[in-house]
């Protein structure tokens, strides 16, 4: 059967050949979507399973940023992860989906449609931060200030923040401009149990001021805290940092358990690719550290060697061994 074609329609559906049975081998399939002039095109995968290679050079998705095979690459797909969702800079999208004459998979689903940069004008009538989403659009405001009950304009708040984002920005009162005088602002950050903190373009782990950006900081436990304090006399522009969550690092065993977790969104996302980390888990002198699997699900092979978790009986990798564990259970 034939696949791909020129898609002129604003919303739809475009699935692989055979979907959902396994595709068929040696196929190559190209689609060519066009949304209403003015608008972007959106892609939201719904399923995705194509046959796994680190350089996806045997079955593959790739998504173009235009209309033709010439277009800026937006990304090239195989594996078992749904693609996070895809917008282009232009009412045109391509696609090509490639199967090699050997595996086969289920192949993908994926839903398009028109989408609209309403932030595009006049920032979205939002009186700081315009921040565009699939269909729709929100206002933002900047740290030191909450949303006011217009959701575009925003008002004054209190300076005392708790933060359990895996990632963001923290930024002082009212940046980019100046901050306010006489102003004392603090943000208490915790993220995913057994994971650390990571800040970026921020003081932190100590007392700062001056022009020169303090270096990147870990926290050595999954708690940071910050405070910003201003005067009555001078006002610079203050500071604008990044959060972010760095998986490993030292945790204490304790006679009650405590959780540990492979990531810091574990149970709203599958694990990342490319995560390498590790934990030293002590307990104290004369104890033993127990571990208690709740959940355990990873990529299945015979030796293990791709996903895998190892365990060792001591403080590194250079300990006996207990054993390298994958597949589920």
């Amino acid at each position: 059967a034939i696949c791909g074609g020129d898609v002129k329609k604003d919303n739809g559906h475009i699935q692989s050949p055979n979907y959902p049975d396994d595709y068929r081998p040696s196929k190559v399939c190209v689609w060519k979507i066009t949304v209403s002039e003015g608008y972007h095109v959106g892609l939201t995968f719904q399923s995705f399973e194509i046959e796994r290679h680190d350089s996806c050079a045997y079955d593959y998705l790739e998504i173009r940023d235009g209309s033709s095979d010439s277009s800026s690459l937006i990304g090239r797909y195989c594996g078992y992860d749904k693609p996070d969702d895809i917008k282009s800079t232009s009412n045109k999208l391509w696609m090509k989906f490639v199967s090699d004459g050997s595996i086969n998979k289920a192949g993908f689903a994926v839903n398009f449609f028109k989408d609209k940069d309403e932030c595009s004008k006049n920032n979205g009538g939002c009186q700081h931060e315009c921040l565009n989403s699939f269909g729709s659009y929100e206002c933002q405001c900047r740290s030191g200030f909450v949303l006011h009950d217009n959701k575009h304009d925003c008002k004054e708040a209190g300076c005392d923040h708790k933060v359990t984002s895996v990632s963001g920005t923290i930024t002082s009162p009212n940046w980019p401009d100046k901050y306010p005088s006489k102003k004392e602002c603090t943000w208490a950050i915790s993220t995913t149990p057994g994971h650390r903190i990571k800040l970026v373009g921020a003081p932190a782990l100590g007392r700062f001021c001056g022009a020169k950006e303090p270096e990147p900081i870990v926290s050595s436990g999954n708690k940071m805290f910050l405070k910003f304090v201003s005067d009555n006399s001078i006002q610079k522009k203050g500071f604008e940092a990044t959060h972010s969550t760095v998986c490993g690092g030292q945790v204490r065993a304790e006679v009650k358990t405590k959780d540990l977790y492979s990531h810091a969104q574990f149970g709203d996302n599958n694990y990342p690719g490319g995560s390498d980390c590790e934990w030293v888990i002590m307990a104290e002198e004369g104890f033993g550290v127990e571990l208690i699997f709740q959940t355990f699900e990873i990529e299945e092979e015979a030796d293990c060697g791709y996903d895998y978790m190892e365990l060792f009986d001591g403080y590194d990798g250079t300990a006996p061994r207990l054993g390298r564990f994958c597949g589920s259970g």
